[in-house]
């Protein structure tokens, strides 16, 4: 991986998280909603705990890999010389 793939990286990252949000933020206007049963608004409100960990837990720990991921290419890239891969 070098720098000119890192916009793909943040495209999907964002992308993720963007369909993330918009889930967590549905099933909390679903758990919210008094037309449903209680069985299913104790299940929205499962499901939204469940989800809500994953924006602050795990989409810093994969920011931090692709930068180093980025990082390692660019230095194999800088030892492997000229006869390295193009």
């Amino acid at each position: 991986m070098n720098v000119g793939d890192l916009y793909q990286f943040v495209l999907v990252l964002v992308l993720v998280a963007v369909v993330v949000t918009i889930g967590v933020l549905l099933l909390d206007k679903m758990g919210q909603t008094t037309g449903l049963t209680s069985a299913a608004q104790l299940s929205a409100n499962y499901s939204r705990d469940a989800l809500s960990p994953i924006t602050k837990d795990y989409f810093p720990i994969i920011v931090i890999i692709g930068i180093f991921a980025v990082i390692l290419g660019m230095l194999v890239h800088a030892f492997a010389g000229p006869t390295g891969r193009k």
